[in-house]
């Protein structure tokens, strides 16, 4: 699928970024790591996982797309039939993600939920060569099974302990998660959606501003989220103000910040180069879920963190090198 605009703001791979990659993606994992924080907070003041999801992505719309009408109206206006039809599949894949994820943040651990929903870089690497033409490099097949291994053992350290010297495996016996087995499979449903987002969003962005694309993307999964809500039979109101001052920091810092930088990234990187960034996502998480929730990380996690972040390193820094010696 050919997408054509035909006097819009092109992104070409050779266009030198103004900002480091590396600081933006740094800001912008600080700020998506705290997603599961504010989730479980919104979550305690009673505010139904869809009405969460549907109010973070709409917030965000409200400050978005009033300045892609004032400031991109004519590349929107320029925009493709094919582009549109992109455009709003990609916004109800991130619908699908923020509905699934969040749910998930219910039934599981903060680490479990973040570990799983950030399994997309597996989803990515396999689906990049045959969607986007992008062969794996070397030092991505080597940096995703390490940060995969990494996601893997932070996920299964809510599940295993060791037991009068034997290693034994329990869904429920190690956790205080009212469902992990739930709370798990909603999150690995969440990294699919994800990976679709990725993977459309790495097409569009060659040929859109990221006003432009994030402003369409948000309001769509913010429509498609608030229709879910309404039919589920949740109410978007009438909740307290602690619920809605959590929904405003929600939309500020994980989805304008953190998700905004991803999807600025998308125009210099590989979605597989992104989306193992990404990843990177528990390990703040986790820490941030230790100072508020006293969920403390045991041995595996701290390993498994090593693993995780030792595989990013390994697979984005070829990546930038790449990036700014085109420059």
């Amino acid at each position: 699928m050919v997408i054509n605009f035909r006097n819009a703001k092109v992104m070409k791979k050779d266009e030198v970024p103004r900002f480091s990659l590396i600081l933006v993606l740094f800001f912008g994992i600080l700020a998506i790591s705290s997603g599961s924080i504010l989730v479980r907070l919104a979550q305690g003041e009673n505010m139904p996982s869809l009405v969460i999801a549907a109010w973070r992505l709409t917030i965000a719309s409200a400050v978005l797309l009033p300045l892609a009408l004032r400031y991109r109206r004519s590349e929107l206006q320029r925009m493709s039939p094919a582009a549109w039809g992109l455009a709003i599949l990609s916004g109800a894949m991130l619908a699908l993600h923020f509905a699934s994820w969040i749910s998930s943040l219910a039934f599981t651990s903060v680490a479990g939920s973040t570990v799983l929903v950030t399994t997309s870089p597996l989803w990515v690497g396999l689906a990049a060569p045959f969607l986007l033409k992008e062969p794996l490099s070397k030092a991505l097949k080597v940096g995703i099974p390490l940060a995969m291994l990494g996601s893997m053992l932070i996920g299964v350290a809510d599940v295993v302990a060791v037991v009068d010297g034997r290693l034994q495996f329990s869904l429920t016996q190690f956790t205080n998660q009212p469902n992990p087995l739930l709370g798990n499979g909603l999150a690995l449903a969440g990294a699919v959606a994800a990976s679709a987002y990725l993977l459309i969003g790495r097409r569009l962005r060659f040929g859109m501003s990221l006003l432009s694309y994030t402003a369409v993307v948000y309001s769509t999964a913010a429509f498609f989220l608030v229709i879910m809500a309404l039919a589920s039979g949740c109410d978007l109101l009438g909740y307290s103000r602690a619920a809605y001052l959590v929904l405003l920091l929600m939309a500020l810092f994980p989805q304008l910040i953190g998700h905004s930088s991803y999807n600025w990234a998308l125009g210099f990187l590989p979605a597989a180069s992104v989306s193992i960034i990404v990843i990177a996502e528990p390990v703040g998480a986790t820490f941030l879920a230790f100072l508020v929730f006293q969920e403390t990380p045991n041995g595996l996690t701290l390993a498994g963190s090593v693993l995780l972040l030792v595989g990013i390193v390994w697979a984005s820094l070829p990546a930038r090198k790449t990036a700014v010696a085109s420059s």
